[in-house]
């Protein structure tokens, strides 16, 4: 339908609502859906976290979501079409979970790598993000589903992430993070951006006039600015460009925003426009009676599990590779498999990005059902798990129903069941949903646990609050576990354990049951809750762990070794402290190395980590947060039925002393200053003159390439974008995959420049001995710098091409004719 008929017939609804009902618009519902209001066909629409799955309305495994490659692993492809896909797969899981909105994609910077929330944002480069991030909103919005950018903006870090003041220069907020944001909505035109919580220059973002210029005034922004949960503080967010404050139903608006609006401190017409907005959306998302979803008839339509699949690959990084892959299977009779994530991936970070999925294909899984179970031994070397794992499903038997899994009660003050729910899992999440959380004063799991070894385990449950253990009807433990810092996030993300320890024999069941008290919670606990129950990791020996891998080791022919992080370690709500490998990880792989020659090791982290151990392995590949088919992926590599297809999309260090660019940690007074300017990243690597061991933009296959030439061009107009053609070939044996990049630098600027920065880059492919073309386009507006507006300075710009940062066997130039504003 014609823009111009949406606007008249939402500017007819509009004048039939009230003040009240305008304002209540507003303010969600609820935790996760807006206010439907009949008398103008509005029905309630219905946000979801993303952006690497859609979970829906529930945490609930009864309810499984699809869990797709987390960001890192989609960026390493630097492939725009794997994003756009992902974004149609999201769109089509959203659909199927009645959601009309996905809050994603995640498009912050990884301005220093201990930033906790990581592994849910693309790359440390503005251009490669917006790249991704602009194909990854088209392909939400062309299957009728909203795409949410956020968080809006320079909410680059966890630590005090609700409170923290960044100071940030124009230069690096225009250059570098505002550069992030812009093409998904000037050319994608999202329908949707998240403000963050945090303040910009002494300005919380939900009130801060940068939601107004650049997002609408320049960007042409007309989409819906929907808050992070809370983050609207109060009235002064509604005389700012923020337009919906979530969650509902209660807020800082509502009935004292009608107020402020009939005493003239808010402008009616600033109520209408926000209105305007949040009615234009439901007309595009199929909201609006008479408007039907954009592009619902002809949704994007593919096999998701087989695309979670090819996206794992695509976006996994091989970064060393002595010529033990791929694998011959002929010659492969024995292989041990050893790690803690080998066998429990992690498939995703934590936190509100964090799905259900149905099933997931762990490394020892994948590689099980290639070689054989009979040819693969398992050994756990090292513990990584902190704090409670929940207990498997097959154990469990619901002591109501019979059937797999465990029985649920809420209860009110005279004990009396309010609710109840069979479930099928022991980690269990409300946030939003049916159970009568505030209204209950107790809560009551209940299960038959049947171990399968005999031995002495630690039964425990991790949440916030007042709680008891009983084992076969005996009270075993009684411990109030406190929020550390006492922030949702933190009794969400990081919760504290209490455990018991118990003697265990295989096949007896357990009886065991947990209460937690959960009157009274404050403010936005008050209708929310999570809790696990489970086990504590085994970790009273751990040089035997290592013995027992080192052993099967020697004993195989090919020593697969899975390291990784926790979910303490890398989640949204925190930052990391350290960016070693938890545990024992690293001793592990040293010792593994020593005694097998044909050490492959496989990090599964959503972020870079420190690899001590990286000279001494045979072959080493970075798979990130893979998603649920990451077992499947890491073993279509292993054996070459396709190659590693991804390039580092971040700085990999080789110790954290190196990284020119850390801090994290507000100052005293609360505020976190971006000191380093425009120099994040690479760019900071580069000013350095210090080594990585990983630069920006490297990757390895399984096949060689050389780069044979690129045009050559001597003028350009400011504004333009040039079209730069490279021929490359394909000189292996072996179809495969590269990444054309291209780099800008001026020598002798007049002002503070990057050693070189990226201004373009494109996949390619090619079989053996082909030749093939690749045309980049180079938008000049990437040489301009920011000065109260672009600033393009005329002279010679040299451009390198290659296929890493300094990897750039060819050059051209461009010379900008005369210095410029625009």
């Amino acid at each position: 339908m014609e823009t111009s008929t949406v606007d008249s017939r939402v500017d007819n609804l509009l004048a039939d609502l009230t003040l009240d009902e305008k304002v209540r618009l507003l303010t969600g519902r609820d935790f996760w859906t807006t206010w439907p209001m009949e008398k103008i066909g509005l029905r309630r629409m219905v946000v979801s976290d993303g952006p690497s799955g859609v979970r829906g309305e529930v945490w609930d495994e009864r309810q499984p979501s699809m869990n797709f490659p987390s960001a890192t692993a989609i960026s390493s492809s630097w492939d725009p079409a794997i994003a756009d896909r992902l974004g149609a797969a999201s769109a089509v899981e959203a659909r199927r979970k009645g959601v009309d909105v996905v809050l994603g994609p995640t498009i912050n910077l990884h301005r220093s790598p201990r930033g906790g929330r990581h592994f849910e944002a693309f790359s440390e480069d503005p251009v490669l993000t917006a790249e991704l991030a602009a194909a990854y909103v088209s392909g939400v919005q062309r299957n009728g589903v909203g795409a949410t950018p956020k968080h809006y903006i320079a909410n680059d870090s966890e630590t005090d992430r609700f409170t923290v003041d960044v100071k940030v220069g124009d230069r690096p907020l225009r250059e570098l993070y505002l550069l992030a944001f812009e093409k998904a909505i000037v050319e994608s035109k999202a329908w949707l951006v998240m403000s963050a919580y945090n303040s910009i220059n002494g300005v919380t973002a939900t009130e801060n006039e940068l939601l107004e210029t650049p997002l609408n005034s320049e960007w042409g922004f007309d989409g819906v600015v929907i808050s992070d949960w809370t983050a609207v503080r109060s009235i002064n967010s509604a005389n700012a460009s923020q337009d919906l404050a979530m969650p509902g139903p209660d807020g800082p608006w509502g009935e004292a925003l009608v107020a402020a609006v009939r005493v003239g401190d808010v402008a009616e017409s600033s109520i209408d426009r926000k209105v305007r907005r949040i009615l234009q959306l439901a007309a595009r998302v199929g909201a609006l009676e008479g408007f039907e979803a954009v592009g619902l008839q002809e949704a994007d339509r593919e096999d998701p599990i087989a695309f979670a699949r090819e996206a794992s690959c695509a976006g996994t990084v091989m970064v060393k590779n002595d010529g033990v892959l791929p694998l011959e299977l002929s010659s492969v009779h024995k292989v041990a498999v050893i790690g803690h994530n080998a066998r429990y991936a992690r498939t995703q970070g934590g936190g509100s990005a964090t799905v259900v999925p149905e099933k997931i294909v762990t490394p020892l899984d994948g590689i099980r059902e290639v070689f054989g179970p009979e040819n693969v031994t398992y050994s756990v070397g090292a513990v990584v798990q902190e704090g409670i794992a929940e207990l498997p499903l097959e154990r469990l038997t619901n002591p109501t129903t019979g059937a797999p899994g465990m029985r649920v009660r809420f209860l009110d003050a005279t004990g009396e069941e309010l609710f109840g729910e069979d479930r099928r899992a022991t980690a269990l999440v409300w946030f939003g949903g049916d159970a009568p959380i505030s209204a209950s004063s107790m809560v009551e799991f209940h299960t038959l646990f049947t171990p399968n070894e005999t031995g002495t385990i630690r039964l425990g449950f991790a949440t916030v609050g007042h709680g008891r253990i009983y084992i076969d009807d005996t009270l075993r433990q009684e411990t109030t576990l406190e929020a550390v810092g006492g922030a949702l996030g933190a009794a969400f993300l990081a919760p504290l354990s209490a455990s018991v320890e118990v003697e265990a024999m295989a096949g007896v069941p357990l009886d065991v049951r947990i209460e937690l008290e959960i009157a009274d919670r404050p403010g936005p606990l008050s209708n929310a809750l999570a809790v696990t129950i489970g086990v504590e990791a085994d970790d009273t020996d751990p040089e035997a762990l290592i013995g027992e891998a080192v052993k099967a080791a020697r004993a195989a022919d090919i020593a697969v070794v899975v390291v990784g992080t926790n979910s303490r370690v890398e989640s949204e709500g925190y930052d990391r402290t350290s960016l070693e490998l938890p545990g024992l990880q690293d001793r592990l792989v040293h010792a593994v190395a020593a005694v097998n020659p044909r050490t492959i090791v496989i990090v599964n982290s959503g972020s870079p980590v420190l690899l001590p151990w990286r000279n001494e392995v045979a072959a080493l590949l970075i798979g990130y947060f893979g998603g649920q088919e990451f077992g499947h992926a890491l073993t279509d590599i292993l054996t070459g039925a396709t190659e590693p297809g991804g390039r580092l999309p971040t700085t990999w260090p080789a110790t954290q002393e190196d990284v020119p660019v850390i801090n994290v940690t507000p100052a005293t007074d609360g505020t976190l200053t971006y000191d380093e300017g425009i120099h994040i990243g690479y760019r900071a690597w580069l000013k350095d003159g210090t080594s990585p061991a990983y630069e920006f933009g490297y990757g390895l296959g399984y096949t060689d390439w050389t780069l044979d030439n690129a045009n050559t061009f001597s003028e350009a107009t400011p504004g333009a974008v040039v079209p730069l053609t490279v021929t490359l070939t394909n000189t292996g044996a072996r179809p495969g995959k590269n990444v054309v990049q291209i780099y800008a630098e001026k020598p002798g600027s007049a002002v503070d420049r990057p050693v070189r920065w990226l201004v373009a880059s494109t996949p390619v492919w090619a079989e053996p001995g082909e030749t093939v073309t690749a045309v980049l386009d180079v938008s000049t507006k990437l040489l301009a710098y920011w000065d109260n507006g672009w600033t393009y300075e005329s002279g010679d710009y040299t451009l390198r091409i290659g296929t890493s940062v300094t990897d750039l066997p060819l050059n051209t130039k461009v010379v900008l004719r005369e210095a410029t504003r625009g």
